[in-house]
């Protein structure tokens, strides 16, 4: 007996390393792509007015063509229209130091920020939505031994909440 395994998607990816931004400026941009499919994710791009965008939109650009090349060269059915940005990510580069003069001879140190962009395309599949089951109240049977513990922890309870007052009326005369 063989166990039919479903096919995970293929993921293409392209990265553009050494860019010359922080990475918190391009996750801004990246963040407004994740999950959308590659033509909506285009056009966000570039209608986005971020010093970035044009360099994201490269890479996300490349991503789709790997996604093309391999299918041919693999004999795969990729179908290009059917891509969606799966991760957009910014990893820290390397941090060049430079040096700022200051006054009175003195020097400040700052930090040029670089980082590396990863978008992952892959091809939405056809998804089966997992039935939710939401469990069935139980239901308590006249006499059953979970209907009379209750009744003892709430007996309980209440005679604890009156037996609170007494001590602190007692302690309060004395």
């Amino acid at each position: 007996m063989a166990k039919a395994v479903a096919a995970q998607p293929r993921e293409f990816r392209a990265e553009a390393k050494f860019q010359r931004t922080s990475p918190q400026k391009a996750r801004l941009v990246l963040d407004l792509i994740k999950g959308l499919r590659v033509e909506a994710a285009i056009n966000a791009i570039h209608f986005s007015t971020k010093r970035m965008a044009p360099v994201i939109e490269k890479v996300l650009r490349s991503a789709i063509q790997n996604a093309s090349y391999v299918s041919d060269e693999q004999g795969l059915d990729v179908d290009v229209d059917n891509l969606y940005v799966r991760t957009a990510i910014a990893n820290e580069g390397p941090r060049m130091k430079r040096i700022r003069p200051a006054p009175m001879g003195r020097a400040f140190r700052y930090q040029r920020r670089l980082c590396h962009i990863i978008i992952t395309v892959a091809e939405k599949g056809a998804v089966a939505e997992p039935k939710v089951v939401t469990p069935e109240p139980v239901k308590a049977v006249k006499g059953s031994p979970a209907k009379k513990t209750a009744k003892k922890v709430a007996a309980k309870k209440s005679a604890a909440k009156k037996a609170a007052p007494k001590k602190k009326a007692a302690a309060a005369k004395a």
